[in-house]
């Protein structure tokens, strides 16, 4: 017998159960026992139906993804799936948790399927650039049809049990002891007479196919360079126009291909990388956090709001301080319409407006957030500005109070440095729009204590926050590469690229939308003012482009006054601005640059290749401890495909000696000044290995 699954019998019942904490995977020992089991009850003369359960806080929740690199050892999971499907007395699922992926496919096997109304089902495979490979893609259509099947696979969402049972996957909804139910489910179809229904001989209803063309055709730009749910559609169609065997055939085949895909490796890197992400290396794994039971909000701007969002999305108590009514009811007033059409959209509903609404209460005095237990400021992007604001809090706080910035670009420790509690001093930078970005990243300053970077990294999960530590620089790691990419981008137009080739280069490689569409849509002012700061900071650039301050210089600041480095005439839609192109020329006539044509490859090269050594710098001076802390700051921060695995994980597949060797070339070229390979780069290079062999 197994050691992660057990068989007995109760009576005329057969149980089996499964036990592998913590979520019951489909290991390999798992898929052996309960193919004996079967068989072994199957065999008992006296055992006239059988129940599947399991263990612990869950249903099967999916395969073993750790066996996906190693191989999958025998038995497969879809022979143990015949062999339930097949058997000659019925099997009920009795599903508690979340049955998904592999779980539910074992469920789609058995011959009935009740669960408690908590449960969850779900084919989320697509999230890993997979498919089901068990014939997920083949029973599922044949019990919810076209429609919901595409909705379900290529979406890869949870169920909740009522839809469940509505689209017929789930037979009935149980109350109380699940066990006991599936016992009594199990005598009811024995007393009813009901045996083994195996969803393979369901004939699929017919269907127009041309449902699966439109349904295709209307993910195609978001599901651009993902492989996995246009071959997810494959086979949901061969489920509808080939017999049962062939169809699963047709899933195995492409299966198989998205297994050996780039694409798939990637998606399953971000996969382990996201969890990975939250341990701290070095920090204790006794340090005790700080209960964070309220919170404050300092600003009702667009960013503090948005944060102010998410702690009541979370059930936590904030208070939003403002000193000006005016902007506190303005700030107000856009959270109210921000949950409101959320709710128009179904995803909550009016009472969840209310109640969240009531979790964030407004004010106007630092008096009234005196004893919060954790305070963020989201204020102009402006270092005395924030330096004033800190002096205040440290005036006002109670002792243990975590005091956070909200900070993309500024010095933590100098804004700590205006305190009496440096160590109580973290930047929490938050990404615009804040209640919708799921990145978050935090800043330990140079005397930031441990348990407030415990608190922090447990708090961005609570907030609903996928959160990565970073060090102290000017930047941090996201937008210090982003300027390498920034600078470059303005360099190409400057030396005759433009800016839509540029965006177009960048687009069609995986980003939702090029350096120039972005600038234009955030405001071209912003970029300006910290442009200004990094300025007055005496922070200048060797080579210095001017033509994008002259156009926030002739007042046109991107989307918001329909003219920037592309015009708006109707909606968004970016259109070529033969003024800025002139403009352009004679800023490159003024520096004595001559203009030329320049390949896609090496825009390409010039806007990625800096970010990847950028990277490489900030791995060697510890301002992110690992490789994966920058990609998942890519891949949740600034749209890096997640197909491409991060620009560090990117880097290793094509190669860090072709970056190498390109950036000497370009060294040549355009000297060494921004062409100077990281020493760590050139390490890795010489020893032949990766940023992941660090």
């Amino acid at each position: 017998m197994s050691d992660t699954v057990s068989y007995s019998t109760q009576g005329n019942i057969g149980l089996i159960k499964v036990n592998n904490p913590p979520v019951n995977a489909l290991c390999q020992s798992v898929r052996a026992g309960l193919k004996e089991s079967v068989e072994s009850l199957l065999g008992d003369d006296s055992v006239e139906a059988i129940v599947l359960i399991c263990e612990g806080r869950t249903f099967i929740a999916g395969a073993d993804i750790t066996e996906f690199a190693k191989g999958m050892g025998e038995p497969g999971l879809v022979p143990v799936i015949d062999t339930m499907e097949t058997a000659a007395k019925p099997i009920v699922a009795a599903i508690h948790g979340t049955a998904l992926g592999g779980g539910l496919e074992v469920a789609l096997g058995c011959h009935y399927r009740i669960a408690l109304p908590t449960a969850l089902v779900g084919l989320p495979e697509v999230n890993l650039g997979l498919l089901p490979g068990a014939g997920g893609t083949q029973r599922l259509p044949r019990l919810v049809g076209a429609e919901a099947a595409l909705e379900l696979v290529v979406g890869g969402g949870h169920v909740p049990a009522a839809r469940a049972k509505a689209l017929g996957i789930i037979d009935d909804i149980v109350e109380g002891d699940l066990l006991e139910a599936g016992i009594a489910y199990a005598k009811k179809l024995i007393a009813d007479g009901k045996g083994p229904r195996a969803i393979r001989d369901i004939t699929p209803e017919s269907v127009d196919p041309a449902i699966f063309d439109k349904y295709e055709q209307s993910i195609a730009r978001k599901q651009r360079g993902f492989l996995a749910p246009f071959h997810i559609i494959k086979c949901l169609r061969a489920a509808f126009e080939l017999p049962f065997d062939e169809g699963m055939a047709r899933e195995q085949e492409l299966f198989n291909e998205l297994m050996a895909s780039s694409e798939s490796k990637s998606q399953q890197h971000i996969f382990f990388a996201e969890r990975e992400v939250a341990k701290v290396p070095g920090l204790p794994k006794d340090t005790v956090k700080r209960d964070i039971k309220t919170a404050a909000i300092i600003g009702a701007g667009t960013m503090g709001g948005g944060i102010a969002m998410n702690f009541a999305n979370a059930g936590i108590p904030v208070k939003l301080l403002e000193l000006k009514q005016e902007f506190l009811d303005k700030g107000l007033a856009t959270i109210r319409g921000n949950y409101e059409n959320t709710a128009k959209k179904g995803r909550i509903t009016q009472d969840d407006v209310e109640t969240r609404m009531a979790l964030i209460d407004p004010t106007t005095s630092y008096d009234d957030i005196k004893d919060v237990d954790i305070v963020i400021e989201a204020v102009f992007e402006n270092m005395d500005v924030k330096k004033e604001v800190f002096k205040t809090l440290d005036a006002t706080c109670k002792q243990g109070a975590i005091l956070a910035t909200n900070t993309s670009t500024l010095n933590v420790d100098e804004i700590a440095s205006v305190t009496e509690r440096p160590q109580d001093v973290i930047g929490m930078h938050f990404f615009s729009p804040a209640n919708v970005m799921r990145l978050l990243e935090n800043v330990r300053g140079e005397k930031t204590a441990d348990d407030v970077i415990a608190t922090v990294m447990t708090l961005s999960k609570r907030i609903g926050k996928i959160g990565a530590l970073v060090g102290v620089c000017d930047g941090f790691v996201g937008n210090r590469m982003l300027h390498a990419r920034t600078r470059e981008s303005a360099f190409l137009v400057e030396e005759g690229a433009s800016p839509e080739q540029i965006d177009k280069v960048l687009f069609d490689y995986g980003f939702p939308m090029g350096p120039f569409t972005m600038a234009d849509m955030a405001g071209l002012d912003v970029g300006y003012k910290v442009r200004e700061e990094r300025r007055k900071a005496g922070k200048t650039e060797k080579r210095d482009t001017v033509w994008i301050d002259k156009i926030v210089e002739l007042g046109r600041h991107g989307q918001k006054t329909n003219a920037g480095i592309y015009k708006y005439e109707d909606g968004r839609t970016p259109i070529p601005d033969p003024v800025v192109k002139e403009l352009i020329a004679q800023c490159a006539k003024d520096a004595g640059i001559e203009q030329r044509q320049i390949s896609d490859r090496e825009i390409l090269e010039r806007c990625l290749y800096p970010m990847i050594n950028e990277g490489a710098l900030i791995l060697e001076e510890g301002i992110a401890a690992r490789p994966l802390d920058i990609d998942i700051i890519w891949i949740n921060g600034y749209g890096f495909p997640a197909y491409k695995g991060g620009p560090m994980f990117w880097a290793d597949q094509i190669g860090l000696k072709n970056i190498y060797d390109a950036y000497k070339k370009y060294a040549q070229q355009f000297g060494e000044h921004y062409w100077q390979p990281a020493p760590l780069l050139e390490k890795l290079v010489k020893e032949g290995k990766g940023f992941y062999d660090l």
